[in-house]
């Protein structure tokens, strides 16, 4: 069976991965871009989105590897947009443009039905309203055999954590203090939820920890 994944999830010094007033001008909360720094930086995102350059070493070999073997993701409402309640109309397609990074089909977790829609490049937004065990079972479908990337945001990486559904997580905790916002692991027994440290990194511009739930190999 395909495996649940989280990769390059950036956290602060203090345990946020998002900062408060999630905004259209601030995506991730006030402050929460800078926890990417570290992934904006490297050669693999610069040639996926920028201008070809970057940097090589161990935090591009993380970034690389959270691309490959992906045939689905899953995301928040949240992550999707900045749209709260019932979806007003059919205009807000995602933060990304026409051409989302996705590239495969994506569950979007809401309360509000609204029909798929298809992006350029390969990216379809499916939106899921009956819960995180139904947008599984999609996506794994979807995925067919290859694994699904969980995106976040950190509602819905605590959500999977907490039902022990996710098989890998693999944490950067960029050098910052956000003081307020989202916390990943407030009143979380991740050891109890059956999760141990496989690896850790460290680099100039991320500390980097991957978690793994017994049993995976």
């Amino acid at each position: 069976m395909s495996r649940l994944r989280v990769n390059s999830f950036s956290i602060s010094i203090d345990g946020y991965g998002a900062g408060p007033n999630q905004s259209l001008e601030n995506p991730l909360g006030v402050g929460g871009e800078a926890l990417h720094d570290w992934i904006v930086a490297t050669r693999t995102f610069q040639q996926l989105y920028g201008d070809g350059g970057g940097t090589t070493g161990d935090d591009d070999e993380f970034v690389a590897r959270g691309l490959n073997n992906i045939g689905a993701w899953i995301l928040g409402r949240n992550m999707f947009g900045p749209v709260r309640g019932p979806w007003p109309d059919d205009s807000w397609k995602g933060w990304w443009g026409d051409r989302p990074p996705y590239h495969t089909p994506v569950f979007v977790l809401t309360h509000q039905p609204r029909e798929s829609v298809a992006m350029d490049g390969g990216t379809t937004f499916h939106f899921v309203t009956d819960g995180i065990y139904a947008a599984l079972d999609r996506a794994r479908q979807a995925a067919n055999g290859q694994d699904v990337r969980l995106g976040g945001g950190v509602a819905t990486i605590r959500q999977y954590l907490e039902a022990g559904l996710i098989d890998e997580l693999h944490i950067a905790i960029s050098p910052m203090l956000l003081g307020s916002g989202e916390h990943l692991f407030a009143n979380l027994d991740t050891v109890a939820l059956g999760y141990h440290c496989t690896e850790r990194v460290a680099t100039a511009g991320a500390m980097h920890y991957v978690l793994t739930r017994n049993g995976i190999g």
